[in-house]
């Protein structure tokens, strides 16, 4: 049975080895570490293995990991759906929030952020595939809500996520990420500070990194299979 320690560097290498296949640089690509519904314990293994960037789905569960791991230089995000009555929370505590869905949300998170903490990283999420199972900004409302969004205080907009219709077929993997690739090229003009394509998960990293992924979000072939997803969110990692 391999280790934590050895499932981070397996984990590494795949992403290394797929950024070579696409002639990108692996230093391009963030390896976000989605230890939603994992115990504080097994966060600090993967600290000290390596990895400073976690990923959280529920509100309640991060929270009280954070505050256990305050000794740790980690670096949070919020990845799950993210109710409006909720946002206080994650503008307090965490650094990147990947799940922004419209614009009432990106307004609560601006308005809650402690004035004596940085910017808070946002991404918006797209709803690439059209699902009505998920939420999501749809590509053609994404200029205008973007453009909205960058005028707030307190955040910047870092760029784009998306969760595509699962699916195992390669091609029908880098389609949906194609067409993220060239969501963000477009708005890149008018949004210098989007650099960000948050998408690919350990089903389908070597596509995502393929149409040019910056941070993909591996959660179980690092920490094991979870128990089944409950009905407070359907984000996958």
């Amino acid at each position: 049975m391999t280790t934590l320690a050895e499932r981070v560097k397996q984990a590494q290498a795949r992403i290394a080895h797929a950024a070579h296949q696409a002639d990108r640089s692996a230093d391009e690509i963030l390896l976000l570490a989605v230890s939603k519904t994992k115990p504080a314990e097994m966060i600090r293994q993967a600290h000290a293995a390596g990895l400073n960037h976690f990923g959280e789905n529920y509100l309640q569960e991060s929270v009280e990991k954070i505050e256990q791991l305050r000794d740790l230089p980690l670096i949070w995000h919020f990845i799950g759906p993210l109710q409006s009555n909720k946002t206080r929370p994650v503008a307090e505590r965490f650094d990147w929030v990947h799940s922004v869905d419209r614009l009432k949300i990106a307004q609560r998170l601006s308005e809650q952020r402690p004035a004596e903490l940085p910017a808070l990283n946002v991404c918006l999420q797209i709803n690439i595939s059209r699902e009505a199972s998920k939420s999501g900004v749809l590509p053609e409302q994404l200029t205008e809500v973007a453009a909205q969004i960058a005028k707030l205080p307190n955040l910047t907009l870092r760029g784009l996520m998306a969760i595509p219709q699962a699916s195992d077929d390669p091609a029908q993997q880098r389609a949906a990420f194609a067409q993220m690739q060239s969501l963000l090229h477009q708005l890149k003009a008018l949004h210098p500070t989007m650099d960000t394509l948050s998408m690919g998960m350990s089903g389908d990293l070597e596509a995502a990194i393929a149409q040019g992924s910056t941070i993909v979000r591996i959660g179980t072939a690092i920490f094991g299979r979870r128990p089944p997803l409950n009905k407070e969110t359907n984000q996958r990692g």
